[in-house]
């Protein structure tokens, strides 16, 4: 389909917008968008509606914090601001997940909860996507700031908080990312295709330095260069719990952190000699993912890194706080469902949620309304 939908909305017009928006995110601005729900979960047995946004459409929903969760948010967001029609099959296509309506896409998850119909083509309301860290995320989300608080570790691994405090933010697990090891193209093509965990806790403690002290190396000689995510990023906290120990384990090794796994794969594919943690979504031919053996089983990408014996697998989180507002329950249960974790986790490269998974985080949201 071309030209204008029958909403008026060109959807060349979309994507540039889509497209302008995320590097504005990714400049540290934010992204608008729309949010929504899908048919397969409509119940929920959880009745918190949250401090704010209700069925009240005159405010924007506002979500921020991992740069490793935004790629699934900062799509719904954009999909919903775009709200594709009824006939728009490539960003609504409703009948692959057993979806019939005539609505369009963000009226129709809207609905759910009561909202009315935008305004020529519009969605009922706009969500706006923050980049930061889950840490930063969080904490705003906490002072009120933003309604959702993206994050890739567990909120009492972010915050130093009471427990009465942390039993306050509701966690839904919207995706599941394996985290890789990765490196530099030039190592990757000089035989570093794998790497015992061990290898990789004695790099990021500092024990080892140069490449020619890895087995099977072939290249010259090179100080490795390791890199590491920002302090206070869910990727960085899982790196360390899931492979020194502790969410708060020394990692001596570090030779530079990085804010983003944006930056992260920057540098790894400017760089010879360098090794990185990562979100698996920013893997490319350039920045190549390696094999990793622990305790004597190997996990190789595109194979087995969604394992539950993997130790880099995470969960991907969409905190709310005090409840879950409408709005927020609008949003959540669109990616939640069969339909956007076909359109928006999968494409972003992360393991989708299993069908027991999707029903368990779908019934923490409030009951649909329609």
């Amino acid at each position: 389909m071309s030209g204008k939908s029958s909403s008026g909305v060109s959807r060349r017009k979309f994507l540039v917008a889509a497209g302008t928006s995320s590097a504005l995110a990714l400049a540290g601005c934010t992204d608008n968008g729309s949010s929504g729900e899908t048919t397969d979960g409509d119940g929920g047995n959880n009745d918190d509606t949250g401090n704010n946004g209700g069925n009240d459409s005159s405010g924007a929903l506002t979500a921020g914090g991992s740069s490793t969760v935004y790629p699934i948010t900062n799509k719904a967001a954009s999909v919903w601001g775009y709200n594709p029609p009824a006939d728009d099959k490539e960003y609504w296509p409703q009948e692959k997940y057993g979806i019939s309506t005539d609505k369009n896409l963000a009226d129709y998850w809207a609905s759910k909860y009561g909202f009315e119909a935008g305004k020529d083509g519009q969605p009922p309301f706009n969500v706006s996507i923050g980049l930061s860290h889950s840490g930063v995320g969080l904490t705003k989300l906490q002072k009120g700031q933003v309604d959702i608080g993206d994050a890739s570790a567990p909120v009492d691994a972010e915050l130093d908080a009471s427990k009465s405090e942390l039993e306050k933010f509701k966690n839904h697990v919207v995706g599941v990312d394996a985290q890789p090891i990765v490196v530099s193209k030039y190592l990757y093509e000089n035989g570093v295709k794998k790497l015992k965990a061990d290898t990789v806790r004695k790099i990021y403690t500092g024990k080892i330095k140069k490449w020619s002290e890895v087995d099977g190396y072939t290249g010259k000689d090179m100080e490795v260069q390791a890199i590491g995510r920002s302090v206070g990023s869910g990727t960085d906290t899982s790196f360390r719990a899931n492979m020194l120990g502790s969410g708060d384990a020394k990692m001596p090794g570090v030779d530079i952190r990085k804010g983003e796994n944006q930056e992260v794969a920057k540098a790894v594919g400017n760089a010879n000699n360098a090794i990185a943690y990562m979100a698996l979504a920013f893997v490319s031919k350039d920045v190549p993912a390696i094999a990793l053996n622990f305790d004597g089983t190997t996990y190789e990408p595109g194979k087995n890194l969604s394992d539950k014996g993997y130790p880099l697998s995470r969960d991907l989180h969409c905190y709310t706080y005090e409840g879950t507002s409408k709005k927020e329950a609008a949003f959540l249960r669109m990616i939640l469902t069969e339909f956007g974790q076909g359109q928006f986790v999968d494409p972003a490269g992360y393991a989708t949620l299993s069908d027991s998974r999707r029903k368990e985080e779908l019934s923490k949201l409030p009951e649909t309304t329609n």
